[in-house]
């Protein structure tokens, strides 16, 4: 397992893996909105405009594939965390967080998860930080992480 900083040839199976992940774990208990939104956002060209300004995108690689994505905004905010199914629960996730975390330039960190992502959050170290809220369509709960220093 090898995490590096996302690359354009990764792209194409970045997006799809997002999309893919999305799709059958948080997609069902979205409006038809957020699907939306969410598809937008994942597509390789938004992802290719954030991988050129300020964002922290890193994958992992595992057996010749990608199977994990992580997004940092501004050095403090998760954007995106997604494993490959087949991926989950074998430490990519953990993987993907330490690694970002190792790079964050803030004591708090921040992140809106998906409702059934608040579980995988909570194992990394974040607690709860406000109320469930909408945007576009997409349901999150705030969450965050205080880091020593």
């Amino acid at each position: 397992m090898q995490i590096r900083k996302m690359i354009h040839e990764d792209l194409p199976s970045a997006s799809a893996l997002c999309l893919e992940s999305f799709m059958l774990a948080v997609a069902p208990s979205l409006p038809p909105q957020g699907v939306e939104t969410f598809t937008k956002i994942a597509a390789e060209d938004a992802l290719a405009e954030r991988m050129a300004s300020d964002n922290l995108m890193l994958v992992c690689i595992a057996d010749g594939a990608l199977v994990g994505l992580i997004e940092f905004k501004e050095g403090r905010h998760v954007t995106m965390l997604f494993v490959a199914p087949a991926w989950q629960r074998r430490g990519v996730g953990r993987s993907l967080m330490n690694s970002a975390l190792e790079q964050t330039r803030a004591k708090v960190v921040t992140v809106r998860a998906s409702l059934l992502s608040v579980a995988a959050y909570e194992s990394y170290g974040f607690a709860l930080a406000g109320s469930v809220g909408e945007i576009a369509g997409l349901v999150y709960q705030p969450m965050d992480k205080r880091l020593g220093g």
